[in-house]
């Protein structure tokens, strides 16, 4: 998908879901951060499953978003480590659409340099992790199980880290599933299916349509080692592969 897919209307729309977000943003900040302070950041999920969605429906309509959930499963299955195919800037926006019960979010280190987000993230206990550094990537991780743990707290996570990757899904990192069994917590999946197809990763400009999240089955891994761990990752990408509609897959996988 390039610039000249784009129509005129395209834009327009782009420009005004934009300026929407922000407005829309700047006018709950300080509502967040009241419920934050006189709860003593107890409000955090209330933030996450309740105001996040209200916060970006009235983007996605400005953007002629039509935005569904299907659950593919009897139940929602939480705690969890659900992750995500991640290809597209409307990925942000579905993720909040979601409202999922006590979900924390992992997300790149730079979001820190907007002084909004860093004062949110961190009083709404997100978790920014430095994706080009793995070793520290990890440990942040790892410091952060107690408090998931005690908290009975989900993650949220995207195997191939970056939305730029090659290929229609993505390299995937171990990290998503390394916590996953450090928790000793079930991987649900959750597909999102058109985000990729209305705005491709690297642009703001979005088509209008219909976008849907497949949140599937969860899966269990405790029978999951390090030996195997490669393996049952290529299990799960194939997942994706398949729900993707990719047929020859030519990714090189993460050594």
């Amino acid at each position: 998908m390039s610039y000249s897919d784009f129509g005129f209307k395209e834009y327009l729309r782009s420009i005004l879901a934009v300026a929407t977000f922000f407005l829309i943003f700047l006018l709950f900040t300080p509502i967040i951060l009241f419920l934050l302070l006189i709860s003593f950041g107890k409000a955090s999920n209330f933030v996450v499953e309740q105001i996040a969605p209200i916060m970006v429906h009235p983007v996605m309509w400005v953007s002629g978003i039509s935005f569904n959930v299907k659950i593919h499963a009897d139940e929602l299955t939480s705690p969890a480590v659900f992750i995500i195919n991640h290809s597209s800037t409307l990925d942000v926006l579905t993720l909040l659409a979601l409202g999922l019960p006590k979900v924390r979010f992992v997300a790149k280190w730079e979001f820190q340099y907007n002084p909004i987000f860093l004062i949110l993230g961190r009083l709404t206990g997100q978790i920014f992790i430095k994706r080009g550094k793995t070793e520290e990537a990890i440990q942040t991780l790892k410091k952060t199980h107690r408090r998931i743990k005690r908290d009975k707290l989900s993650v949220m996570m995207a195997p191939e880290g970056s939305r730029k990757h090659p290929g229609i899904i993505g390299p995937f990192k171990k990290g998503p599933f390394r916590m996953a069994m450090d928790l000793d917590y079930p991987i649900v999946p959750i597909y999102f299916e058109g985000n990729r197809d209305l705005s491709k990763g690297g642009t703001m400009i979005t088509k209008s349509g219909q976008v849907t999240a497949h949140i599937h089955e969860a899966i269990d891994v405790s029978g999951w080692t390090v030996d195997n761990l490669s393996e049952h990752i290529k299990e799960v990408r194939n997942q994706y592969l398949e729900w993707a509609g990719v047929e020859e897959d030519d990714v090189r996988p993460i050594a």
